[in-house]
């Protein structure tokens, strides 16, 4: 853990990570709660932490694309990756596992 803290593209898949398991608590956790139990607290609170964890992967992809002079169509599907659920874990395996 703590080798992935030393470089950009260790802490790119860690933050990736955090941010995939927190889109997938949203989708099947917080808001089969929000709209079957009417428990909307759980959302709110899961659902600003993603808005964080979205906002730094994006950023750490930014970065990982100058550090590493990543090609557009490398840094165009990181990007997506963070939309579409279990996309972070793909990228993760696919594109940062090299690079790392």
């Amino acid at each position: 853990m703590t080798n992935l803290l030393k470089t950009q593209i260790g802490r790119l898949r860690i933050i990736g990570f955090i941010e995939g398991v927190s889109f997938l608590l949203i989708l099947f956790v917080t808001m089969p709660l929000k709209y079957y139990a009417a428990m909307p607290q759980p959302n709110k609170i899961i659902g600003m932490a993603h808005g964080v964890l979205f906002v730094l992967y994006v950023l750490a992809v930014i970065q990982c694309k100058i550090e590493y002079q990543w090609s557009a169509k490398k840094t165009g599907l990181a990007l997506l990756a963070s939309v579409i659920p279990f996309g972070t874990f793909w990228a993760d395996a696919k594109l940062f596992k090299k690079e790392a």
